[in-house]
């Protein structure tokens, strides 16, 4: 049996190489290969190419980009035509992989989404390509699965695959109790796309040094994703007089150690849910963006994914911008702030209350423990391997009798 994957993120390269063990487990004679990263590879996937190497946003980059694109499209094509693998298996990255989808389909090859787009949020209209396209949904929330469903997909849910690598996560111990040690630690973490940490690290180095303004005995960390991001924020802290430090490769651990954080909103707001440490959320975007957005194409009350989950209904007809002073917005996990202003000012009243007020930090983290029991289970990677094999022997039979 031969699967081909594509995956184009950081965070999709960690879910694609937990799917692959679990599938190698349970059948050692799988063939893996496609695109990926680093981890996958390690993984057992045999890369065409480091796909999570264009990890890009807005169309700009893109068409930067696009001679690649179209040069691994092409690849795709190729393999499938000469190959025919068993299954094709996409994990976000939506751009590039509907277009993976259509040659798969064109070469009849089942397609999973696991990890499905956000459609729900954003895209609405665009159902009509997942049901022509996939054959298969694997849903991350809980929420998806009917959506996709009422409207026409075969959508599953098998949980979100984040919490399986918290579960086999293994920290440096001595670097987290050196953490620890001293004044009360803030974590930044700016993203894992470097787009994202050239929009937002400046405001929240601003926002760390109103904070450290109020609550002088803190300090803080930055989490760079890799060394070139580092670099950024390097550049970004010359000058200012902050007890601040960067790291690379030190996410987890920073998380662990931390007081409370600020956060660009991502995935990664799952592993602090999972650590429940209280957090605050800034996604810097362009006017008109946030004008378009908020006006026109949103359809959920949140961009942060466990403010969703927390949400019985997270569904709206009307944008909702979060109001700290709205009724209900202390049963909001993580205070968030879309935005194209400089939010610094409202980032730091939330990380000083945490900071100096005991009783509701301690109300916060008691949210955030309820909203893990609920939601914070691991198995996804199981669950979906389980499934897309299963799918398969199924399809091999049917095949055999209609033979």
């Amino acid at each position: 049996m031969k699967i081909f994957f594509s995956v184009g993120e950081p965070s999709g390269d960690l879910h694609g190489a937990n799917l692959i063990r679990e599938m190698s487990q349970r059948d050692p004679t799988i063939q893996f290969v496609g695109f990926g990263g680093p981890r996958m590879d390690r993984a057992g996937c045999e890369l065409l190419f480091d796909l999570t190497s264009l990890a890009v946003m807005w169309i700009a980059r893109v068409l930067w980009n696009i001679r690649t694109f179209f040069k691994l499209l092409k690849q795709a094509d190729e393999y499938f035509e000469q190959h025919k693998p068993d299954a094709v298996v996409l994990i976000d990255y939506p751009g590039f992989n509907w277009w993976v989808a259509r040659k798969a389909k064109k070469h009849g090859i089942p397609v999973f989404y696991y990890g499905v787009p956000q459609m729900w949020a954003w895209a609405g209209w665009r159902i009509k390509k997942m049901r022509r396209l996939v054959d298969h949904a694997l849903c991350k929330l809980p929420f998806e699965e009917k959506w996709y469903n009422d409207r026409g997909c075969k959508a599953t849910f098998v949980g979100h695959p984040y919490y399986d690598e918290m579960e086999t996560q293994q920290l440096d111990v001595d670097f987290v109790n050196e953490q620890e040690q001293g004044e009360r630690l803030v974590t930044i973490l700016p993203g894992s796309r470097t787009q994202e940490v050239v929009n937002n690290i400046d405001w929240l180095i601003e926002t760390a040094e109103k904070v450290y303004r109020d609550c002088p005995d803190t300090k803080f960390a930055i989490a760079s994703f890799n060394e070139k991001q580092a670099a950024l924020a390097q550049e970004a802290l010359e000058g200012k007089e902050l007890p601040i430090n960067v790291f690379v490769g030190r996410t987890p651990e920073l998380i662990k150690a931390a007081h409370c954080c600020m956060a660009c909103s991502g995935s990664v707001s799952l592993e602090l849910l999972h650590h429940r440490k209280p957090t605050v959320i800034l996604y810097r975007v362009s006017r008109l963006f946030y004008y378009v957005a908020s006006n026109f194409v949103a359809t959920v009350k949140y961009i942060t994914l466990v403010n969703l989950l927390a949400d019985d209904d997270p569904f709206t007809s009307k944008p909702v911008v979060y109001d700290p002073k709205a009724p209900g917005a202390d049963q909001v996990p993580f205070p968030e702030y879309p935005t194209w202003e400089n939010k610094s000012d409202q980032l730091a009243t939330h990380l000083v209350q945490w900071l100096t007020d005991e009783d509701e930090y301690a109300r916060r983290v008691a949210l955030l423990t309820d909203l893990k029991q609920r939601f914070g289970a691991s198995g996804a990677s199981r669950r979906a391997a389980q499934y897309i094999l299963d799918r398969l022997v199924l399809a091999e039979s049917d095949s055999r009798k209609a033979a």
